[in-house]
């Protein structure tokens, strides 16, 4: 195998990684909150649990359902619905995270070194598939983020930490 293929196997299990420590992050988060919360928001211009875990899923199924032949932002997608709150059931909005995540990782891991650099297409627009991979690890990345932000606000002083505990940094130096 050339290095360059390397280079782009070893790009494509990195991006695998990235998105499945990203979503363990956001179902440790999730798990800790209550569903009364996934509804709340900070103030009106800010999104809820729910609206973040529709937006995450519409974008997964139009960004990677036949992400190689298709542009990205199919034209069934209703973006806009995605930011309205319509209450959807605590398990209804962990049916459609787990969809969501599904079709991304079925994609991931049927790409091969060979497609690393092909052009896909996101509203008419060209990017590599490294490209558009690395567009979505950083969107879904700044989601995560909020996710975890949210659900640590609403679970409060009953959150479990995710990583380090504060103060307990030493205990974890090698």
């Amino acid at each position: 195998m050339s290095e360059q293929l390397q280079v782009a196997e070893a790009f494509l299990q990195e991006s695998i990684r990235a998105f499945v420590n990203m979503k363990k992050l956001a179902d440790k988060a999730l798990a800790q909150t209550a569903e009364a919360h996934f509804y709340l928001t900070l103030d009106e211009e800010s999104n809820s649990l729910e609206v973040l875990i529709k937006h995450m899923h519409g974008n997964m199924r139009s960004r990677w359902t036949d992400f190689l032949t298709s542009d990205g932002e199919k034209e069934t997608r209703e973006r806009d619905g995605e930011f309205e709150g319509s209450q959807l059931t605590r398990e209804a909005l962990i049916s459609l995270w787990e969809e969501g995540w599904a079709i991304l990782f079925h994609t991931l891991e049927s790409l091969t070194e060979e497609d690393v650099l092909k052009i896909v297409l996101i509203r008419g627009e060209g990017h590599t598939v490294l490209q558009a991979i690395q567009r979505q690890v950083s969107h879904y990345g700044y989601h995560v983020g909020q996710i975890v932000f949210l659900s640590k606000h609403w679970v409060s002083a009953h959150w479990q930490t995710l990583s380090i505990a504060r103060g307990q940094s030493k205990s974890f130096k090698p």
